[in-house]
């Protein structure tokens, strides 16, 4: 089964996405499996954030998960979706409208792999999310953005970091208030131009 809508495509089998694809021209990843909306209150200052996460924690951070795959969070099912997007960012409000879920006082859990073909060195993580978020890379926190915000292209931008040659680990959690939310995501190299040459997969 797949749902497409405006800027969503959503797949609830493997088999339907391809295993890997590139970035766009400006770098922009499009490829994401998400957790279905976790009910959250929807506050967004940063002790508010840390609760809900606190609250809606999934039970491995470092296992990759699979489209299909169900995690229990606050004692209830939910299920992970490769999702791919036609735009630039993830309309989070279209996927959870699409599946008859929350769209509002909710966490959505991303994750991705990015695969580099040699250690970048001096790179940064450019991310922007409507309303807060938190960004791991390979379990590592890199940014953290807080309050209602709406979603702006680098508009959280990672301190200096490396990117491993081969596979690299995206995880996210964005918290919605209220609204509209979606999220977007790319690399930028040491002159802060977009990187092309990664391919994302799930």
């Amino acid at each position: 089964m797949r749902i497409v809508l405006a800027v969503l495509c959503l797949s609830l089998t493997s088999a339907w996405c391809p295993a890997a694809t590139t970035v766009d021209a400006r770098g922009f990843i499009h490829r994401w499996l998400v957790l279905e909306p976790v009910a959250v209150q929807g506050r967004l200052t940063e002790s508010a954030v840390q609760e809900a996460l606190t609250l809606a924690a999934i039970p491995d951070t470092t296992a990759l998960p699979q489209d299909g795959d169900v995690v229990t969070v606050k004692g209830a099912a939910q299920t992970w979706h490769a999702v791919d997007t036609t735009s630039y960012n993830l309309n989070l409000y279209h996927f959870a409208a699409a599946l008859s879920r929350p769209t509002s006082n909710v966490l959505f859990w991303v994750v991705t792999t990015v695969d580099s073909p040699r250690e970048m060195h001096d790179v940064r993580l450019a991310i922007g999310s409507n309303a807060a978020s938190r960004w791991w890379l390979n379990g590592e926190p890199v940014i953290a953005l807080n309050d209602d915000r709406q979603s702006v292209i680098d508009d959280g931008v990672s301190k200096r970091i490396t990117l491993r040659k081969g596979r690299n680990i995206i995880r996210a959690a964005i918290i919605n208030g209220g609204g509209a939310t979606d999220f977007c995501a790319r690399f930028l190299d040491e002159n802060d131009k977009p990187i092309q040459e990664l391919n994302e997969s799930l």
